[in-house]
């Protein structure tokens, strides 16, 4: 059936109208979609703007802005994430330029110039407007300068102590040169100028001193010829000629006298110089006495000078090590009294020193009569050790030596003559006598142990107990009377035990410790001694180590 063309325009019409409305329908889906899809992207571009400050991704968040500026122009994120990027960057050249500065402070302070400049040239390649840099590089420039002054200055001042008079002078007007108003060179040339002046002055006065102490140049001290050459050294110090005649005259030995020149042998020794020469009266003169130089100190002889002090006081005698190569004699030294204090000392200490000991006498100590120790060496010729509260005389320690001779230790506590604990002893021609152990005890593993033509009578344990030794000998040594035998030699000193006279002591004759051979000791001549003459395989209990 066929519709009339007026049935069919309304049918028309609403069929256009529901395209028309579809289409409409269908472009507001698309705007729609369009502001949501937007909107999305705006807010990814905010998040990804953040992240990129806060990792202090510059460049990539602000091309992320950019973006997001594209899409919202007048979005407050865009504003803000902009302000936020601006400092970020503005902060990081703060960090950067205060950290290079520091350093450049620091090595400013140090005096390292260029490492200074280096630091400061780091903020300028990024800042080259920086203002607080560029005085810094003004202030590290004038430091520097400083510094260059004031060395210069100090290099002058030098020369100028060092007398090098035309050296400062010229290093001064060096300065002058450059800083024509510098005040320190100029006070540097004019003192240099006067110096060289006196300098001058000085040496012609120097010589003239010379001459009048060379006149007096008798080949002996001459106080006034000494006092001159003093003079004189200390006007020219650079001349050879007066340093030369003051050290020779200065060697000359003087003498000085107590009483007469000091009231006391302390009084003596604080005056004294090297290699003088101190004479003691007859009396007892009171200790205890410190010698640190090397002195001759000469008593009237034992019988009339004395040098005593109470026990608690000390040694009435010491010589330090810088007392080497003294020299005492015709001396006694005694403690007025005894102690029962646990350090007991003795009557003369030699500490480092070497020293010789004549004609001696070392009494009534309440510790040793003579102690050796620290490396000292002491030389006892015609001396008396005697009544001593420990050894007549000991050394002890490495390096230390104590040799005796014509020389005689009776009635001490201990022993007469004793070394340990790597100390030397040389004993010869010496006599000991009714002491209350050995005549002689030696105990010096690897050091050496002389003891030749002695006379080792009477004494409480044996006339001589040889523990060890490294080298020596014992050679016609008369042992007789002693209480417990005569000699007894362990195996650990293993030297030449000959041509001695061993008879009438109460014990064994010599006695030997298990794994000496008896053959090695046949060269001695043993008699009338009581119970064995020869006592071998001998097993002695540990030893004991000595007194102090």
């Amino acid at each position: 059936m066929i519709l009339s063309k007026a049935r069919l325009l309304p049918w028309l019409c609403l069929i256009l109208l529901g395209a028309a409305l579809g289409a409409w329908f269908y472009h507001a889906k698309l705007q729609q979609q369009a502001a949501l899809d937007t909107h999305s992207s705006i807010a990814q571009l905010e998040r990804e703007g953040a992240d990129h400050i806060d990792s202090r991704r510059w460049h990539a968040a602000a091309a992320t802005y950019d973006a997001l500026a594209h899409l919202a122009p007048n979005s407050p994120a865009v504003v803000l994430g902009r302000c936020r990027i601006e400092a970020g960057i503005a902060g990081e050249y703060r960090q950067f330029a205060g950290y290079w500065s520091s350093q450049a402070r620091a090595a400013l302070e140090a005096g390292h110039w260029d490492d200074a400049v280096s630091a400061v040239g780091q903020v300028l390649e990024k800042l080259p407007a920086d203002k607080e840099s560029a005085g810094l590089l003004e202030t590290i420039a004038a430091a520097r300068a400083a510094a260059a002054h004031r060395a210069a200055v100090g290099a002058a001042q030098d020369l100028l102590a060092e007398r090098r008079w035309d050296a400062a002078i010229g290093a001064a007007n060096a300065i002058l040169a450059t800083h024509p108003a510098d005040l320190d060179a100029a006070t540097l040339v004019a003192v240099a100028v006067r110096a060289k002046q006196q300098a001058a002055a000085d040496l012609t006065k120097a010589h003239e001193l010379f001459e009048q102490a060379t006149a007096l140049d008798q080949g002996q001290f001459d106080q006034q010829a000494l006092d001159w050459l003093h003079e004189a050294s200390a006007l020219a110090p650079e001349d050879t000629r007066i340093a030369a005649e003051l050290a020779k005259m200065a060697a000359y030995t003087r003498t000085l006298r107590v009483p007469g020149d000091f009231a006391t042998p302390a009084e003596a020794l604080a005056n004294a110089r090297p290699r003088d020469r101190i004479l003691l009266g007859e009396g007892t003169w009171q200790g205890p006495l410190s010698v640190n130089i090397p002195i001759d100190l000469q008593g009237a002889g034992t019988d009339k000078t004395r040098i005593e002090c109470p026990a608690d006081d000390g040694c009435p005698i010491t010589l330090g090590p810088a007392a080497s190569d003294s020299r005492l004699s015709g001396i006694t030294f005694r403690h007025q009294s005894q102690t029962a204090a646990a350090q007991r000392f003795s009557t003369g200490l030699v500490r480092g020193a070497t020293v010789t000991l004549l004609d001696c006498q070392f009494r009534d100590a309440c510790g040793h009569g003579l102690a050796v120790i620290e490396g000292g060496k002491a030389t006892a010729t015609r001396c008396r050790f005697m009544a001593n509260g420990w050894d007549g005389a000991a050394a002890m320690g490495a390096d230390c030596l104590l040799e005796v001779r014509d020389s005689s230790a009776s009635g001490n506590f201990e022993h007469g003559f004793e070394s340990w604990d790597g100390a030397a002893l040389v004993a010869v021609d010496n006599r000991c006598e009714a002491n209350g152990r050995n005549g002689i005890h030696a105990d010096n593993p690897g050091s050496v142990v002389t003891v030749d033509n002695n006379q080792l009578l009477d004494n409480r344990e044996f006339g001589l107990v040889l523990d060890a030794a490294g080298s020596g000998q014992l050679h016609k040594n008369t042992a007789s009377g002693n209480l417990l035998g005569g000699f007894v030699i362990r195996a650990a000193g293993r030297i030449p035990v000959t041509s001695n006279q061993i008879h009438h002591n109460h014990g064994p004759g010599l006695s030997l410790e298990q794994g000496l051979n008896a053959a090695a000791f046949a060269d001695n001549a043993l008699s009338a001694n009581a119970d064995q003459q020869l006592l071998t395989d001998v097993v002695f209990p540990p030893a004991v180590a000595p007194a102090p």
